[in-house]
């Protein structure tokens, strides 16, 4: 059965003013294409209501989170001005949606990358700068039941958090031998490789640039990209206090209430 994308866009947009997602109308409806065009119908909403766009997520990067959910293939989303943090930002628990944190770093653009056919050396150039960064997440419905509606519902990205920047991107740094060390309540809790995304951070960019052009956008100059995640999701409670040490851009946290 054929779905209008504007009525798909319409349902999610007031569905969610009325705090409910994964609308039971739009269940097992919509193509995995289907649902990136309501994505993007989604963030035209955002942008008509006054926020502005900032930048993308790149997801389901790493196998830890790929094991999770049993998908093995990335997915991006858009990222909000209103959705921007800085390191130390709190964040409310929900009793009713869950919410978790990945562990990214966070590229911004230098130049403008157009697929397809953006390779991971011409992506790596592209990098200005780097920032250790969290992604706060809110599981919303089922990602892995339905993967178009997850994708329309902007894949359960809430906000993300960086700490200090480096700029410009040192031409030694090799992204992929990059590590993250976490710590929940101040008790470490995991070490991981930035190769565990897609091999490269950078892998990332150039598979945002070749896909984006499926819908006739491109990486702008000055965007942000948040590369996904070097380790598996977490789950966060009330209370809880989370640090991320990045080798070698630094450290950025974030507290849960």
């Amino acid at each position: 059965m054929s779905v209008s994308i504007e009525h798909v866009v319409e349902t999610i947009w007031k569905a969610a003013q009325a705090g409910v997602y994964f609308p039971e109308e739009l269940k097992d409806k919509l193509t995995p294409r289907q649902g990136y065009e309501a994505q993007l119908g989604i963030l035209a909403r955002h942008l008509a209501a006054g926020d502005a766009h900032v930048g993308w997520k790149v997801g389901l990067t790493s196998k830890a989170t790929q094991d999770v959910v049993g998908l093995y293939e990335p997915a991006f989303g858009f990222l909000l001005r209103s959705g921007a943090k800085v390191s130390g930002a709190a964040f409310p628990t929900s009793p009713t949606i869950a919410r978790g944190f990945e562990n990214e770093l966070c590229l911004t653009m230098g130049s403008t990358l157009e697929g397809p056919g953006v390779t991971l050396e011409q992506a790596r150039a592209s990098i200005a700068a780097v920032t250790p960064a969290l992604e706060i997440v809110e599981i919303r419905g089922d990602l892995k039941g339905d993967f178009s509606l997850a994708l329309a519902d902007n894949v359960f990205h809430k906000a993300f958090v960086t700490g200090q920047v480096t700029r410009p991107l040192p031409d030694h740094v090799d992204l992929s031998k990059a590590t993250v060390d976490v710590f929940v309540n101040g008790r470490h809790s995991e070490q991981a490789l930035g190769s565990e995304v897609l091999g490269n951070p950078a892998a990332s960019v150039a598979w945002l640039a070749n896909k984006l052009v499926e819908f006739g956008r491109r990486l702008e100059a000055g965007m942000q990209i948040m590369s996904g995640s070097m380790t598996r999701l977490y789950p966060a409670k009330a209370g809880d206090a989370v640090e991320a040490r990045f080798a070698p851009f630094g450290t950025v946290t974030a507290r849960f209430q």
